[in-house]
């Protein structure tokens, strides 16, 4: 029986679905030996048609985008928590019984894992989940949007840092202290939220600046907003690199940031909470705030502006940050709140903070020499901070913090290092009635360590 010609085949068959073949004319003439040379030829010519229609249909793989992108990226944290002190007063904020000392304590701080990448030239995204607390799971950075904007911008949209307090924008992977300063974090408790946000950089890296629309209310455990009131925000910051010099070993940083919210100081029943609050813990992992004004009734809304400055030198770096707010109430009456800090930190072995002049954060510290060992011992830097909050005013009695903080930090190479703090403070002007006795104030000491890890 003759071979039947495969030409009626191919020329039958969906373009799309025609793997890529390159057949020589005697290919050709052994599939179809029968036939004459001219038939091999137009096998050729048919061939030819088919690559050329094949560049034209970009067709989408099956499984992923040959137009897309993507990289794995993590954290783990491991920290323990030692409250060697503590006056009743401290238990009373801590477990609301003065006989009850706050408990040391072991947890995954972070444990989390992501990815981010482009799709085409003009979109960005990023996917981040937290499993530190397995029955807490939370989304952290989770949003999408557009760069290469004009003026160098990117737009994104989603699940992203509130642009105010410095030490809350550096990543948690690089900052020197293992929590954050008090004012930071009361004011901008996780510092997430659902908004629109527009980041510039100018052409010489001079100047960097982001500003967007957000929601007040942190849903990254719930992921959703119920409410008659949106709580809207609109928040800014201008920053700029004043000094770069020696390849970034020195350098000069300074910023103003600010933001006008509009919580709910009035809920309707079974609405959203009024996010006209401030707390945060002691600049260390206790169970509860320590600090606390409450959600504020009637609050109408607040501004909030924010001041900051880095120096750096080499292997000394210096930072301070202030920021005061003001809350307006349906009675007219005004409140204001305000903390900074002022810290110091110096490498023993000569390395410097890194500083990232796209975003004006910290960047990634990287040691002379990593830790192995009989080869290095990595980089070694001590560090120390002063930070105080006032969150008491008039009716509210949220507290008055004052803490230093002094730190040990190794860096084993530029993605895992082990923190020591060490933390003497006190809380004062908070009024916490115990079966008829007020406490209000109280001193503790804490000792912390972390292990910290990235990829």
């Amino acid at each position: 029986m003759r071979p039947r010609s495969v030409l009626p085949l191919l020329a039958a068959a969906p373009l799309a679905l025609l793997p890529e073949v390159a057949l020589s004319q005697e290919q050709a003439q052994a599939v179809a030996p029968d036939q004459p040379t001219s038939a091999a030829e137009s096998l050729a010519d048919l061939q030819a048609q088919i690559d050329a229609l094949s560049k034209q249909l970009e067709v989408t793989p099956t499984l992923g985008s040959d137009r897309s992108s993507m990289k794995l990226f993590g954290r783990i944290h491991l920290d323990a928590w030692d409250f060697s002190g503590a006056d009743a007063g401290i238990n009373v904020f801590e477990n609301e019984d003065p006989n009850i000392d706050p408990q040391n304590n072991i947890e995954f701080r972070r444990a989390r894992v992501g990815v981010s990448g482009n799709v085409d030239e003009s979109m960005l995204y990023k996917i981040e989940l937290d499993f530190g607390h397995p029955n807490g799971l939370a989304f952290k950075d989770l949003y999408f949007g557009f760069k290469g904007l004009p003026n160098g911008q990117r737009v994104l949209i989603g699940n992203q840092k509130r642009p105010y307090g410095l030490d809350h924008l550096n990543s948690s992977r690089f900052n020197v202290f293992i929590e954050r300063p008090f004012v930071v974090e009361a004011v901008n408790q996780d510092a997430r939220r659902l908004g629109i946000a527009a980041y510039g950089l100018s052409e010489e890296k001079a100047w960097n600046w982001r500003y967007g629309v957000y929601n007040m209310k942190d849903w990254a455990k719930d992921g959703e907003y119920v409410g008659d009131r949106l709580q809207p925000e609109v928040a800014g910051r201008l920053a700029n690199t004043a000094i770069w010099e020696d390849d970034g070993r020195k350098y000069a940083h300074w910023a103003v940031s600010g933001t006008l919210a509009f919580p709910d100081g009035d809920p309707a029943e079974g609405g959203a909470d009024n996010e006209g609050r401030f707390r945060t813990r002691p600049e260390a992992r206790s169970q509860s705030r320590w600090l606390d004004t409450g959600r504020i009734e009637g609050a109408e809304n607040y501004q909030l502006v924010g001041l900051e400055g880095v120096w750096n030198d080499g292997p000394t770096q210096i930072v301070a940050e202030y920021m005061n707010t003001w809350v307006s109430r349906a009675d007219a009456q005004e409140l204001q709140f305000n903390g900074g800090y002022l810290q110091a930190a110096y490498f023993l072995t000569g390395e410097h903070m890194p500083w990232s002049r796209k975003s004006g954060t910290l960047a990634r510290q990287k040691p002379e020499a990593n830790f192995a060992p009989g080869a290095g011992w990595g980089a070694w830097q001590v560090a120390a901070r002063y930070s105080y909050a006032d969150f008491s005013d008039k009716d509210i009695a949220g507290g008055l913090g004052k803490s230093l903080t002094l730190a040990l930090n190794w860096y084993w190479n530029a993605n895992s290092s082990v923190q020591l703090n060490y933390i003497r403070g006190e809380i004062s002007e908070r009024d916490e009635d115990v079966a008829g006795t007020i406490y209000s104030e109280g001193d503790y000491e804490v000792v912390g360590m972390r292990l910290r890890f990235d990829f």
